[in-house]
């Protein structure tokens, strides 16, 4: 194997810094107005984030919570989900979309992904549902959308309500409808890493329910109607207006960030494409990916991952252990092999760095490496 030690350049999973300096100026003064108006909780800020993220996404309404963990517990408060219902999950996802669910004391039923996306497998889907499935998460990991058209057709015969996962997905789009829009609830998290986000913990939910609007505006707040008039049991889960201030702020750029992401992952994919032990990420004919992550599939991954650290490129695995094996779901009894493609990912998936910022000649160093690791380990 080549050394390139004395050749290091360090390249990060993600920059948030490289991203402040280009927009200093305008976020300064947004949080400057914030500080000097005194009113910083569900204030102007929030109220004009829930309309302009509702115009972005194509939907009636928006609503600014805590983060995109109280974005997707809210979400399935509203539906009243609770003991004795299931709850329909890809098992490749964060614990947050299963533990939403035990947290409400309802069970969640894992389906295995489909392999070449990292999505649900739809063809799956329906022998997953039971007389006691209330809803379905639909994540979309890494930045592509699910299979929304099938899944909302399966869940409408059902009479099952759709949850999407979009906390990776702010601005990509399925068959022309984006993220958030095409299922009952939206969710979003507003992580500073995230493709939009806030300089601390966000998120935000949309619908194009009024009535579940209005419960999720209750739920957010305690369930205060006014006056300390409490009229259902509900969490402290508001956005705040300094965040919402940023959030508004970077709105503005999400799809020039999106752009630059998209054009990266063309760069890593035109050029590792070819490289024997490795599968690069597919984008669906239909769907319009943001590429939250560039995840690549690699034999022997976690000695390359090792190798271009000793390079100084820090890469990510999302996500090491599949939701079926987590030790914290092990009262829902399932085992190695009950879902193989998850599994499998678990073992092959590896991020490299794709932020809107990363430069060309960054691009071209992971390149490099990733090709000399594989050559000399043919």
């Amino acid at each position: 194997m080549a050394d390139r030690k004395d050749k290091l350049v360090r390249v990060n999973i993600a920059d948030l810094v490289s991203q402040y300096r280009g927009i200093q100026a305008e976020v300064e003064e947004a949080v400057v107005r914030v500080l000097r108006s005194g009113s910083y909780v569900l204030g102007d800020n929030v109220r004009a984030l829930e309309a302009e993220m509702a115009r972005y996404c194509g939907v009636r309404y928006a609503l600014g919570v805590n983060s995109g963990t109280d974005a997707l517990l809210l979400a399935l408060m509203a539906l009243e989900v609770g003991p004795g219902d299931e709850v329909i999950v890809p098992a490749f996802t964060i614990i947050v979309d299963a533990a939403v669910v035990c947290l409400l004391r309802a069970k969640p039923v894992f389906v295995d992904i489909d392999p070449s996306t990292f999505n649900i497998d739809v063809n799956q889907l329906e022998q997953r549902i039971t007389e006691r499935t209330k809803a379905i998460v639909a994540v979309h990991l890494y930045g592509q959308m699910a299979e929304m058209d099938k899944i909302v057709t399966m869940a409408r015969a059902h009479d099952i309500a759709v949850v999407e996962d979009a906390c990776q997905a702010i601005g990509a789009e399925h068959r022309s409808r984006r993220a958030g829009s095409v299922g009952q609830i939206g969710c979003f998290s507003f992580y500073p890493t995230k493709n939009l986000g806030a300089y601390g913990d966000g998120g935000l939910i949309t619908t194009d329910d009024e009535g579940l609007w209005q419960k999720i505006r209750l739920l957010r707040a305690h369930g205060d109607v006014g006056q300390y008039d409490h009229v259902t049991i509900g969490l402290n889960s508001r956005l705040d207006e300094i965040q919402a201030a940023i959030l508004r702020a970077k709105l503005t750029k999400v799809d020039t960030w999106n752009n630059a992401r998209r054009r990266n992952a063309q760069r890593y994919t035109a050029s590792l494409e070819a490289v024997d032990g490795i599968e690069v990420p597919l984008q669906t004919a239909d769907s319009h990916h943001v590429f939250h992550q560039y995840t690549i599939r690699a034999k022997n991954r976690d000695s390359l991952q090792q190798y271009l650290k000793e390079h100084d490129i820090t890469t990510a695995i999302y996500y090491p252990i599949p939701l079926h094996l987590q030790k914290a779901l092990n009262h829902l009894t399932y085992k190695p092999g009950d879902l193989p493609a998850s599994e499998r990912a678990s073992r092959e998936v590896l991020s490299l760095p794709v932020y809107a910022e990363l430069e060309a000649d960054k691009i071209e160093y992971v390149v490099d490496l990733v090709r000399s690791f594989f050559s000399a380990n043919a």
